[in-house]
C-alpha cells in the first residue's frame, strides 16, 4: 500500500506540480539569521522573534547608529509583524526580508506600515494619527490641511484612501513642504528671508538622518554665499535640490574628477560634467555653488579632490572630535606607542624597499659591471686600452669570462643593495611625510628629501661598492696579468677592514647626495605632471617604469665625475697605475692625465644601468605597497578623514554599500524619518508610547488587547 500511496504522489507531482510549505523556500542565510536571535514561544513551542528579539537581527549593536538611534528600528516589527499577534515566526521574517529585498523597499515598507486595516490602502485618518501619535513634542509643526495635501487626499468633505503609488508619491514630496511651512513659519516678516539660525533647525528637523556632520556642523554658512547675512527662500530650496540628487551629484564629481589631470574640478568643469551625464541641466548656478561652499570650507582653494566632496556627499562622514552617543571617546596613544607604530611601520617600508632594491639591481647588473671595468680603464691612448667601448667591453667579457661573468660580484651586491636602497627609500618617505602639509610639497622641501635619503644610504653603500668593484675587475687583471689569484668577497672584507671600507666614502657622498636630490623630485613631478597621478588616479606599471628610467638619466649623468673619482679611489691600484691619495688629488691626476672627457667614462653605461635601475626599484616599492599595505597605515586604510564615516582615498567615496539586512532597514528608515526625525523613538515625553499603542486600536479581533500587552 505505501507503494501504491507513493506512486499517486509522484503522478500527482507530475500532473500538477507541487510547492513546498512557505518556511522550506527561505534560503539558509535568512533561517541563520532568524534562529541566532529567535526565542521559544511557550504558548505555542515555535521559535519566534519579540521586538526586542526583532531590533537584534535587523540592528546589530555593534553598527553605527550615530544618525538614526537603534530603538527606532523598532517601527519595523509592525511591518514584519503581518497578524498582530506581538511576535514574529519564520514565515514572517522570510515575508520581511523578501520585502526588504525588492528595488523599491523603503516605499513598500512605509506604505505597510501605515496601511492600518492591511487592505492595499492608507487611510487619511490613520496615517494621521499615527504621524501625532510618534512626532516629537518639539517639532515643528505641519499644517495637514494645507493646499498641498488636499491635492493627495482631497478636502475635508471629499477625503479618499491612497493607494501604494499614490501614497509613494506624496511621501516623496513630503519633506519638501515640510521645509516649505517651517520657511513660511519662520519668515515672520514675510521678506522672503531667515535666519541662519532657523535654517538650521529646520534641516536638523527634516533631513539630519540624510547628511554629514561636516553638511549638519556647516549650516549656518549658508548665507555666506550671497552678500547679506540671512538665508533666503531661494537659498533654501537650492540646498534642498542638492541634498534630493546626492547619488547624481557623486556620479558627476566621480566622472569629473577622474578625467582631471590632477583629480581636482573646479564650479565650472563640475556644472560642464553635469551638462553631460543629464539629458538636461539638472543644477542651477546657485546649487553648485552651495556645494562648492560646503565643500571647501576646510580648503577654499576653487579647485576640490574627491576628498573635499566626501565631507559633503557622504552620509556617514564624522568630524574629527565628533563621537556617537553610545561610543566613548577615542583611545589615544602613548608617546611610546606612537613610537613603536612610527618604527614598526618604519621597518614594514625598509623590508619592501628592500626586496624592491635587490629586484632592481639584478635587473641591471651586467650594465654595472660594464660601467666599471670602463671607469677603471686608465690608459689615455688607445692602443693600450682593453675596450673600445661599452658594447666592446660586454662583448669581450662573455668572449673571455662566459656569461657568468656579467653577474662576477652579484651576490654581496644584493645582500648589500638591499639595505641600502630601502634605506634611501624610507628616509625619503618620511622626510617628505614631514614637509608635506595639506598644499603638498615644496620643490626645495623635495630636493632636502632626496638629499637627506642620498646621504643616509652611503653607511651602506660605500662598503657595498668598494667590494663589488674589486670583484667586477678581477676578470680583467687576471686576463692581464698572469698568475693572479681570484678572490672571494669576504678574503677582500677582511684584507681592507672596517676603515678600508668606507675608503671613498667623500666622493661617495659627492655622487649619491646630488644623485637623490635630483632623482626623487624629478620622480614625483613625471608621475603627477607627465602622467597625470592623483587621488583618484594610479599609474600603471609602465607608466612607473617610465617615470623612473626617465629621472634617473639627469641624475645619472651629472653626477658621473663623482662616480669616477670614486671608482678610482676605491679599486685596487695595478703596477705602475698612479695611487691616489684622496678626492682632490684624484680629481687633479685625472684632468692632468687623461683629460676632462675622462670624467666622463662610462656616463652611457652609467646612464643605461641607473635609469631602468631605479624605475625598477621605484615600480617594485609602488607596487608593493599597493599590494602589500601596512596594517592600519594610510594606504591600508586609505582614510579621508574623521573617525566613523570615513571614505575610500583612491575611491574617496563608498562604490556601493553592503546589502544586509541592517542597511535595507536603515534605507527604509531614511524615508520614514521624512516625517519626523523622532519617528519611533521610545522617549518622547507624553507620547513616549508612540507605536507601542498602535494595536490598541487596530481592529484585529479578540486576540488585540493581549497582543498589544505582549508587546
Amino acid at each position: 500500500m505505501a507503494k501504491v500511496a507513493a506512486v499517486k504522489e509522484a503522478v500527482k507531482e507530475t500532473l500538477i506540480g507541487s510547492q513546498e510549505p512557505e518556511s522550506a523556500q527561505l534560503s539558509a542565510q535568512t533561517k541563520a539569521r532568524f534562529s541566532r536571535h529567535a526565542q521559544t514561544d511557550l504558548e505555542t513551542g515555535e521559535l519566534a522573534l519579540g521586538p526586542e528579539q526583532f531590533i537584534d537581527a535587523v540592528a546589530p549593536p555593534n553598527e553605527d547608529y550615530h544618525k538614526i538611534k537603534r530603538e527606532q528600528y523598532s517601527i519595523l516589527f509592525r511591518v514584519a509583524d503581518r497578524r498582530n499577534r506581538g511576535k514574529v515566526n519564520l514565515a514572517d521574517w522570510g515575508y520581511f526580508e523578501n520585502l526588504l529585498a525588492k528595488p523599491d523597499a523603503e516605499y513598500e515598507i512605509a506604505f505597510r506600515l501605515f496601511d492600518v486595516d492591511r487592505l492595499g490602502t492608507v487611510k487619511y485618518d490613520d496615517f494621521r494619527k499615527l504621524y501625532e501619535l510618534n512626532k516629537g513634542p518639539d517639532s515643528i509643526p505641519f499644517n495637514w490641511d494645507c493646499e498641498w495635501a488636499r491635492l493627495y487626499i482631497g478636502s475635508k468633505t471629499k477625503r479618499h484612501n491612497l493607494d501604494y503609488q499614490q501614497f509613494s508619491q506624496m511621501l516623496r514630496g513630503l519633506q519638501g513642504e515640510r521645509i516649505r511651512q517651517a520657511f513660511e513659519l519662520f519668515d515672520k516678516d514675510g521678506d522672503g528671508f531667515i535666519e541662519p539660525e532657523d535654517f538650521e533647525r529646520i534641516i536638523m528637523e527634516t533631513s539630519r538622518h540624510k547628511l554629514s556632520d561636516h553638511l549638519l556642523e556647516n549650516l549656518h554658512t549658508l548665507c555666506n554665499i550671497t552678500q547679506g547675512s540671512k538665508v533666503s527662500y531661494a537659498n533654501v530650496r537650492a540646498f534642498q535640490n542638492m541634498i534630493k540628487e546626492m547619488d547624481l551629484v557623486e556620479l558627476i564629481v566621480r566622472r569629473a574628477c577622474a578625467k582631471s589631470a590632477d583629480g581636482k574640478i573646479t564650479r565650472t568643469e563640475f556644472l560642464n560634467h553635469a551638462a553631460k551625464v543629464t539629458r538636461f541641466t539638472m543644477f542651477t548656478p546657485m546649487e553648485a555653488n552651495i556645494l562648492f561652499h560646503f565643500a571647501s570650507l576646510d580648503e577654499p582653494s576653487g579647485r576640490l579632490g574627491l576628498r573635499d566632496f566626501a565631507k559633503v556627499l557622504d552620509p556617514s562622514w564624522r568630524n574629527r572630535g565628533i563621537q556617537s552617543d553610545e561610543a566613548g571617546p577615542p583611545a589615544e596613544r602613548t608617546t611610546s606607542q606612537n613610537f613603536f607604530a612610527q618604527a614598526f611601520e618604519s621597518g614594514y617600508n625598509f623590508a619592501l624597499g628592500s626586496f624592491a632594491g635587490a629586484f632592481g639591481a639584478f635587473m641591471v647588473y651586467p650594465i654595472d659591471l660594464v660601467k666599471t671595468r670602463m671607469q677603471n680603464q686608465r690608459s689615455a691612448s688607445v692602443g693600450q686600452r682593453l675596450y673600445l667601448n661599452s658594447i666592446d667591453c660586454f662583448r669581450k667579457v662573455i668572449r673571455n669570462e662566459g656569461f657568468r661573468g656579467l653577474y662576477s660580484g652579484v651576490v654581496p651586491q644584493l645582500i648589500g643593495v638591499a639595505p641600502e636602497k630601502a634605506i634611501k627609500l624610507t628616509v625619503n618617505d618620511l622626510v617628505r611625510g614631514w614637509f608635506s602639509d595639506k598644499q603638498g610639497i615644496k620643490l626645495h622641501h623635495e630636493i632636502i628629501a632626496g638629499g637627506t635619503a642620498g646621504a643616509c644610504q652611503v653607511v651602506f653603500t660605500n662598503p657595498l661598492e668598494i667590494v663589488k668593484i674589486r670583484l667586477q675587475v678581477q676578470g680583467e687583471v687576471a686576463k692581464s696579468v698572469e698568475g693572479a689569484p681570484k678572490r672571494s668577497a669576504m678574503w677582500i672584507i677582511r684584507n681592507l677592514g672596517l676603515v678600508g671600507l668606507y675608503k671613498g666614502a667623500s666622493a661617495c657622498l659627492l655622487r649619491d647626495v646630488p644623485f637623490s636630490a635630483i632623482y626623487f623630485p624629478t620622480y614625483a613631478h613625471l608621475k603627477k605632471d607627465l602622467f597625470g597621478e592623483s587621488p583618484t588616479k594610479k599609474l600603471g606599471v609602465l607608466q612607473l617604469l617610465t617615470s623612473g628610467a626617465i629621472a634617473g638619466m639627469p641624475a645619472a649623468y651629472l653626477t658621473t665625475p663623482c662616480d669616477v673619482i670614486k671608482t678610482r679611489l676605491q679599486v685596487e691600484a695595478r703596477k705602475g697605475d698612479t695611487t691616489y691619495t684622496g678626492l682632490r688629488h684624484a680629481a687633479k691626476t685625472i684632468l692632468k692625465e687623461e683629460g676632462f672627457r675622462a670624467f666622463f667614462k662610462g656616463g652611457p653605461a652609467r646612464i643605461l644601468r641607473s635609469s631602468p635601475q631605479f624605475g625598477f626599484t621605484l615600480a617594485a616599492y609602488e607596487l608593493l605597497q599597493t599590494a602589500l599595505p601596512y596594517p592600519g597605515g594610510a594606504k591600508s586604510e586609505a582614510k579621508l578623514g574623521g573617525s566613523g564615516g570615513v571614505v575610500d582615498v583612491a575611491a574617496a567615496m563608498k562604490d556601493k554599500t553592503p546589502d544586509t539586512p541592517f542597511v535595507r532597514s536603515r534605507n527604509a528608515l531614511k524615508i520614514l524619518l521624512d516625517l519626523d526625525e523622532n519617528l519611533g523613538r521610545t522617549t518622547l515625553g507624553p507620547n513616549e508610547k508612540g507605536w507601542k499603542v498602535l494595536r490598541q486600536w487596530i481592529p484585529t479581533g479578540a486576540g488585540s488587547s493581549s497582543s498589544a500587552s505582549s508587546a
